[in-house]
């Protein structure tokens, strides 16, 4: 349970930093932070959380996460399911917070970060892109995980490689989806904006999770000796 609830406490802290960054900074009047922000926001929670719970649960905090690590071998599969439920509660937790804060003045909640393709990409980039930029990132980023946590790898240092790659995800990807690389994420923001983001889910759950299980496959590949 230790470990569940560390997931729950990660998750939670991922979407409302990273997510809090964009709905409430971004573009606050004349003093925004921009992409820029929102970015550096996104991979400092990943990385303060692989610091904080890193040596309980592993930080993974997204359930693409849990499943690559599971196809790379660094998990068994029973663990997936409890490690899912707990991320996906611990996001939405995290939104339910946020709607209370972005509301507190009278402000409607928009797009509430919500990730989406077509008309509801920031950048208005089709599905086609939306796919290609999800699936590519996710799997980079999980690339990146399991090299930076190989027993091989340099101790001490995956945290700031994660927290890095997961920003410079961003940096690339907020124009075409808002970034997701995470379902939970993106669960936890479309149950409350409904309707589109709501329709348009399929996509933040199937590809990232594809990408991540392709990773996995991929680094088990290269690292084995």
């Amino acid at each position: 349970m230790k470990k569940y609830l560390a997931e729950f406490i990660g998750t939670f802290w991922l979407v409302l930093g990273g997510c809090g960054s964009a709905l409430l900074a971004a573009g606050f009047p004349n003093v925004g932070i921009g992409l820029l922000g929102v970015a550096l926001a996104f991979g400092l929670t990943v990385l303060t959380m692989a610091y904080a719970i890193g040596s309980i649960s592993g930080a993974h905090l997204n359930p693409a996460v849990t499943i690559g690590l599971c196809v790379g071998g660094r998990i068994g599969a029973k663990e997936i399911l409890p490690y899912v439920i707990s991320q996906i509660l611990g996001a939405i937790a995290a939104a339910g917070v946020l709607y209370i804060i972005v509301t507190g003045n009278g402000s409607p909640i928009g797009n509430f970060a919500a990730n989406g393709y077509g008309e509801h990409s920031p950048g208005h980039y089709s599905m086609l892109a939306a796919i290609t930029s999800e699936f590519i990132m996710t799997f980079m980023f999980l690339i990146i995980i399991l090299g930076a946590t190989d027993e091989k790898a340099p101790k001490g240092f995956a945290g700031i490689a994660i927290g890095l790659a997961l920003t410079l995800i961003h940096l690339v990807s907020i124009p075409v989806t808002n970034t997701s690389v995470n379902p939970a994420r993106s669960i936890s923001q479309a149950l409350f904006v409904g309707d589109w983001a709501l329709s348009q889910l399929w996509l933040f759950i199937i590809i990232p999770i594809a990408g991540a299980a392709l990773a996995g496959v991929v680094y088990k590949y290269l690292a084995k000796s």
